[in-house]
């Protein structure tokens, strides 16, 4: 996939990305990060907290989720060249094991310095708002970054 240049790129341009969040994918993010929060890993433990009451056993990790808006801007919008400045996430609703997730992202601005400012989020498979937030990223300037 090519990616576009700051000078391609329009605002309301957009991409989004699924994946189906797996138990492997759990495991693989807590191997990363640390992150063995038991909600995430322990059924038992999730199962009889009251989240987990709540969502009915385990969830991924929030972040899981999140950093599908890294495949979004390294792949789609911006693309190939492309580095990630900043994120914000507001975490709206729980994603379980085989949740489909659909991040999507939207150009809002195009800023000096050859920034772009994105509106990104998670939606799962029943169309709920799972992570809403917004990126900064910087485009490639030459196409030959980006090709």
């Amino acid at each position: 996939m090519r990616g576009k240049t700051y000078d391609e790129i329009q605002i309301g341009d957009q991409a989004s990305f699924a994946k189906t969040i797996t138990e492997a994918d759990i495991h693989g993010f807590s191997a990363v990060t640390g992150d063995f929060n038991p909600i995430h890993v322990d059924e038992v433990y999730a199962t009889t907290s009251r989240l987990g009451r709540k969502t009915g056993g385990r969830i991924a990790q929030g972040m899981l989720s999140a950093s599908l808006f890294s495949t979004l801007v390294g792949m789609y919008i911006p693309g190939k060249g492309a580095l990630f400045v900043s994120q914000t996430c507001n975490f709206l609703k729980p994603v379980k094991i085989g949740d489909t997730i659909r991040a999507e992202c939207t150009v809002l601005e195009k800023m000096e310095k050859g920034r772009i400012r994105l509106r990104t989020t998670c939606i799962n498979q029943r169309g709920e708002m799972v992570v809403d937030g917004e990126a900064v990223a910087i485009a490639a300037r030459h196409l030959e970054d980006v090709v």
